[in-house]
């Protein structure tokens, strides 16, 4: 017994080693002191993680244990209003990054978004990557927003002005989005060569495109978890078009018990994905009970997957919002699997069903849906 004791004993310093962090992500921002707070966001294997930490004098640090290369949100709050205001109000210190294992280090006299980032090989692969596809959404979206803020008051009233600005927005997205595919067939042995696949491919996949360069991706690259997603969202277009048979899943409502798409065959049926979190998908819901009045008793039914992963929240949107209709979850967040089933990458996202179960809509929201509604019932 003695000897047994000795043995787990010997273990117990082991199994503590394993334990420990291999990333830290830490900063020096000047003197900055409380009530200033830095937040962190990541998500490692499809699985979401919050981190926050009060600055002192300053400084910051965060460690843990991550499987890989992860993607992440880190804002600061320089004056304690909390966390949405660190990453939502107007000129938010605000910064999206990628990290793996090592430690990352933010220095700066006044913020994340002016920081020096040292001590990361893959922030600077990302960038690197940057500079190749011509900078991040952010960084496009911010130069949009300083040229309109920029014009005299008159320009900002003018739609012809407003157009033209929005127009070469639109045109620097796409040509982001031509070179990210371009450095995907690039450099298959690249993880950013992954994310810009992932990133190019949108939404509605154009298999034919896509898929060649998938596959010649690194097989190692192909088996993350944003691989993985991407290969799903690959085979999700070819299952999720017009005129096909909606894929069939089952999940549990808010009181645990399983709930069928086949249950609902004999109705029109709007598969609906959302979250407590989408600030769009709230915004829609009044839109969305309107409907349902209309036309619930003529044989309309809409059933909501939430890319939730805490109960609470969920239950609580649904009550604060008043949706009377079906609601589904696994709690998994992104990683929802009739989400993945159905290649959704984006919330709010939806498929409208006829009665044989058949997509006959993608995407509809607002007034295109109450359009397509008001077709489908004007008997």
């Amino acid at each position: 017994m003695k000897i047994k004791l000795l043995t787990i004993a010997m273990l117990l310093p082991a199994m503590a080693m394993a334990q420990k962090s291999n990333f830290s992500v830490s900063g020096q921002i000047g003197k900055l002191d409380k009530p200033a707070k830095v937040y962190l966001d990541y998500m490692d294997n499809g699985v979401s993680h919050e981190d926050s930490c009060v600055v002192a004098n300053g400084s910051f640090k965060f460690t843990g244990i991550v499987s890989g290369i992860v993607t992440s949100r880190m804002s600061l709050d320089h004056t304690g209003q909390g966390k949405p205001h660190a990453i939502y109000a107007p000129g938010a210190d605000v910064v999206y990054i990628y990290f793996g294992k090592e430690n990352m280090v933010f220095s700066s006299a006044d913020s994340l978004v002016n920081a020096k980032v040292t001590g990361s090989k893959v922030y600077d692969e990302f960038e690197a990557y940057n500079q190749q596809i011509g900078g991040t959404i952010m960084a496009l979206t911010k130069a949009v927003n300083a040229e309109f803020s920029a014009a005299s008051p008159e320009q900002q009233k003018d739609t012809a002005f407003v157009k033209a600005v929005d127009a070469r927005y639109r045109r620097n997205i796409a040509k982001r989005e031509q070179k990210q595919f371009e450095f995907a067939k690039n450099n298959p042995n690249s993880y950013f060569g992954l994310v810009a696949l992932s990133e190019s491919a949108g939404t509605h996949v154009d298999v034919k495109k896509v898929g060649p360069v998938f596959n010649a991706l690194n097989v190692d690259l192909r088996n993350t978890d944003i691989g993985k997603e991407l290969q799903q969202r690959i085979e999700a277009a070819g299952i999720t078009g017009i005129g096909v048979q909606a894929p069939a899943f089952t999940q549990n409502n808010v009181e645990g018990k399983p709930v069928s798409l086949a249950d609902l065959n004999g109705k029109y049926v709007l598969v609906e994905f959302w979250a407590s979190w989408c600030s769009p998908c709230r915004a829609g819901n009044p839109n969305l009970v309107k409907q349902y009045q209309l036309y619930k008793d003529k044989g309309f039914e809409i059933i909501s997957v939430s890319l939730d992963n805490v109960k609470e929240k969920w239950i609580d949107a649904i009550k604060k919002d008043g949706l009377p209709w079906i609601h589904v979850s696994d709690l998994k967040g992104w990683n929802n699997a009739v989400g993945r089933l159905y290649g959704v990458r984006a919330v709010p996202q939806s498929f409208l069903l006829d009665k044989d179960g058949k997509i006959i809509g993608n995407t509809l929201r607002d007034e295109t849906l109450n359009a397509k509604l008001a077709e489908i019932f004007k008997n």
